[in-house]
């Protein structure tokens, strides 16, 4: 007899600014931006409020103040995120060791088997997310599934303050019911080019066979032809392996020249860079710079070296490839990424995050 599995995933409640509303009472019942401001910048997240305006995490914060003038705007403090996710992490890591971080706010749970020899996932999943509510004073939404794709939809269904479940038995005439761009895994452009096929839900995509999908989609199109039909083998992993680790910013106003870049790689990028790479023991062998131009074009500018380039060594290499050629726009981003990882500790142990 083949083992159901038991997945949940929990997913925080517009995180970033649940925080910023938990540790300041006056942002509460107001419609809340975390990142940018009126004039410039991207919303990183968005509060309940916000949204019903319309306001939505990666849109421009310029837009997002038209459709919500009074919209609040705070910068982010991602160490705070990241001390109460760690938080979160804890209560997951009580009832199993499958815990499988997807970013700060959500997070993938098997709890087939789990610390307490609960049978039932849905009553895990209340319970830890009546645990979250009482130490953290946020709250979370859930799904609970056989398999990570279908607990990953589940989880928007309710929200926020939600959960769902989609059983075995249920889960054929969900999805055939569930319309395209609702599938984890199928972005905007994707869900067009299906609609533009006729294909409008799980049912409209399940007519199509794998050499069609595969024939139209590529390797993805294995992937379309399972989900639909509920199979999606992926194991909840507790360690993931990171492929590059950066640090980029935004800055309010352009940098008009190699001057002003060279001082914010110095001041601003660099140091939190490296901070970065010592709390994860990271080394690597491709240093990247990356600008983004104010007409939003983006340039990349990397170096591959044959070992792990010294931590000494990466102030000026960043400087040098700043300099390798002329800056050609008013420069909006700059950013700063190690790929081809290893642990500083085993240099040929791949960097895996652990929480």
């Amino acid at each position: 007899m083949t083992l159901i599995r038991k997945i949940i995933h929990v997913d925080m409640d517009a995180f970033f600014a649940s925080v910023e509303q938990l540790d300041h009472p006056e942002y509460r019942g107001k419609p809340l931006a975390v990142g940018g401001n009126k004039e410039r910048g991207v919303v990183a997240a968005a509060s309940y409020e916000a949204r019903k305006f319309g306001v939505r995490s990666a849109m421009a914060s310029r837009l997002a103040a038209k459709k919500c003038p009074s919209l609040i705007f705070v910068k982010p403090r991602f160490e705070r995120y990241k001390e109460i996710s760690l938080e979160i992490r804890k209560i997951f890591l009580d009832y199993t060791d499958l815990v499988e971080p997807l970013s700060l706010d959500e997070a993938f749970l098997d709890v087939t088997v789990n610390h307490f020899g609960l049978p039932s996932a849905t009553l895990i999943a209340k319970e830890i997310r009546q645990r979250i509510k009482t130490e953290t004073g946020l709250n979370a939404s859930a799904g609970i599934s056989y398999n990570k794709f279908l607990a990953k939809v589940a989880s928007d269904l309710n929200k926020p303050n939600g959960q769902a479940v989609i059983t075995p038995e249920k889960a054929q005439a969900f999805l055939e019911r569930l319309p395209i761009e609702k599938f984890f895994g199928i972005g905007r452009v994707t869900a067009e080019k299906m609609k533009s096929l006729g294909i409008h839900n799980g049912h409209d995509l399940k007519q199509y066979s794998l050499a069609f999908l595969t024939g139209r989609f590529g390797k993805s199109g294995l992937h379309y032809y399972e989900i639909v039909r509920g199979i999606h083998n992926s194991e909840v992993k507790p360690d993931r392996i990171r492929k590059s680790l950066g640090v980029e910013s935004t800055f309010e106003n352009d940098l008009m020249d190699i001057a002003a870049i060279l001082d914010s790689l110095k001041e601003k990028i660099l140091p939190e860079f490296f901070r970065r790479l010592e709390r994860n023991q990271a080394r690597g062998r491709t240093l990247t710079l990356k600008i983004k131009y104010n007409d939003f074009t983006v340039h990349t500018r990397s170096r591959t070296f044959a070992e792990p380039i010294p931590l000494d060594s990466m102030e000026n290499l960043s400087l040098d490839l700043a300099q390798q050629e002329a800056i050609t726009h008013p420069v909006r981003l700059l950013g700063v990424s190690l790929s081809n990882l290893s642990r500083s500790d085993e240099p040929g142990e791949q960097l895996k995050i652990r929480y």
